[in-house]
């Protein structure tokens, strides 16, 4: 248990200053986003044997179905937020500029890096970690839905550095409907492809602010 929490601590510090500052210099938000990313999927790789082992068997069976599955998701997920987009315009006056100010992280940045970075690391790797490390250790420590709520609560809450409560809300959304949907079918890949495929869709190809 206390290599999860440490991890997790680890994992805070690495990404609160990131949502703070959103980078600086050359070592703009997306290359510091990857960068955390790759320095927590080593460590967990090395430390973690039941880690690698649960991602190397999910990838040995029914992987069209999972990629199917995924793909249905992120359009399922594109829809709560495209309607969560206009009903909090109406519902919260903070919403729209909140909205507005997540797709800054863009600016001055060409979209094909975001678009790599995303589909190659980003997507994926968050997946690999905050589900399948964190949840998964967090269920098998505290129970399958014990573990799935802190893991998400976890999520939103490294997101708190932002000071944007509708980055905060959409990072609660996400966790939950991610974490539920790897407490329901334990698959990474099916959790890597929903994740990759909203990210690049709600953030380049169709954006909803």
């Amino acid at each position: 248990m206390w290599f999860t929490w440490s991890t997790t601590a680890f994992a805070a510090a690495l990404f609160i200053p990131l949502f703070i500052t959103r980078g600086f210099a050359w070592l703009d938000f997306w290359w510091w986003m990857s960068a955390n990313i790759a320095i927590l999927l080593t460590g967990v790789a090395v430390f973690d044997g039941s880690w690698r082992e649960e991602v190397i068997g999910d990838f040995q069976n029914r992987l069209f179905q999972k990629i199917c599955f995924g793909l249905f998701s992120a359009i399922l997920l594109y829809g709560v937020f495209y309607a969560g987009n206009i009903a909090s315009r109406h519902l919260f006056p903070f919403a729209g500029s909140g909205i507005n100010d997540v797709y800054k992280f863009k600016t001055n940045v060409a979209p094909i890096r975001i678009a790599l970075l995303m589909t190659f690391l980003i997507g994926p790797g968050e997946e690999l970690f905050w589900r399948g490390f964190l949840q998964r250790r967090l269920q098998a420590d505290y129970g399958p839905w014990y573990g799935f709520l802190i893991s998400a609560a976890i999520y939103s809450l490294v997101h708190l550095g932002s000071g944007n409560p509708m980055l905060v809300l959409a990072a609660g959304v996400c966790g939950l409907f991610w974490g539920f949907l790897y407490l329901r079918y334990r698959s990474l890949l099916m959790n890597m492809v929903s994740h990759t495929l909203w990210d690049v869709a709600i953030f380049l190809l169709f954006p909803v602010g």
